[in-house]
């Protein structure tokens, strides 16, 4: 919670070391917290405990916790890997499912075995797994999402780890998935990072079912990219995540929205309730911790 505003962080990477290849942990390490690798063991493996203390110390009450299988790029983080940090805590961690259409068939019966885990969402990684996010070889896993009301985030955005490809997070290449399941739920994971800003925020715009999710952005440039456009407005469809561990605090991060001047219901509507209504996070879990701070009047 952040001066009685509820924060989720719906993009944090919560992967064991040993999986995570050379540049992955010197991105962590050039810009993450001093402090990160206390929640380790001396195996590489975060501490449920650590953790939980540390995210409640950062005021998230829900992190969304994200698994990846980009051998190419970052490496594989197994959704497996995950799962004692949602046994430990299951009213503040919530996962996030992966598919790489080149190591997963049939696509489907993998999506269902991590919601079984789970899983609130679909985060599809194009730029790291070398795949168009409009390919035909995931549309079925689409028309799956958009039947059962699955929510899918594309990472959106430039990567400057080995392996990547970037053309594959143009926004357009989104835009053809929103076309063909116009009633998809869709996160633009980054928000069109390098320079798509303007297509990421006219397709959110134009859409009702796509949405923005800022992490990797500077908080305070955040006007600026969007410069083009009403910010109040677009802000409205913003969801607050931080690609943790790349950020030295979530708080810090969430302070750093805050201080832009947005009209509290807008500043909600980022920090938590916007993320709470794409991956349906407000369960009975969920209103545990947020009963009764949504009726605060003090703005921070």
């Amino acid at each position: 919670m952040l001066d009685s505003i509820c924060l989720v962080d719906a993009h944090v990477h919560a992967a064991r070391l040993p999986t995570l290849k050379d540049s992955w942990r010197e991105w962590a390490a050039q810009y993450g917290s001093p402090s990160l690798l206390d929640l380790y063991d001396g195996e590489g493996t975060l501490v449920p405990e650590r953790f939980d203390e540390y995210m409640a110390s950062e005021g998230v009450d829900v992190a969304i916790l994200f698994c990846e299988y980009s051998p190419k790029s970052t490496g594989i983080q197994p959704v497996e890997d995950l799962v004692p940090l949602l046994s430990y805590n299951p009213d503040r961690f919530r996962l996030m499912a992966n598919l790489n259409p080149h190591l997963h068939y049939p696509l489907i019966e993998e999506l269902e075995r991590q919601i079984s885990l789970g899983a609130v969402g679909l985060k599809l990684h194009p730029v790291h797994g070398s795949f168009a996010p409009n390919d035909r070889m995931l549309y079925p896993a689409y028309a799956f999402c958009e039947r059962v009301g699955f929510p899918v985030a594309f990472h959106c955005g430039t990567s400057v780890f080995p392996g990547s490809t970037n053309r594959y997070a143009d926004p357009a290449l989104v835009e053809d998935v929103a076309r063909d399941f116009p009633d998809l739920t869709i996160v633009l994971a980054h928000g069109g990072r390098g320079w798509w800003y303007d297509a990421a925020a006219f397709i959110t715009l134009m859409r009702p079912n796509v949405w923005i999710e800022v992490s990797g952005l500077p908080p305070h440039k955040l006007p600026d990219y969007y410069r083009n456009f009403d910010f109040e407005r677009l802000a409205q469809k913003l969801i607050f995540g931080t690609d943790w561990p790349g950020v030295p605090g979530p708080r810090a991060n969430a302070q750093a929205i805050a201080d832009l001047g947005l009209q509290r219901e807008t500043l909600e509507r980022v920090l938590h309730k916007n993320a709470t209504e794409v991956y349906a996070l407000k369960d009975q879990r969920f209103e545990n911790v947020t009963a009764g701070k949504d009726n605060d009047t003090n703005v921070p």
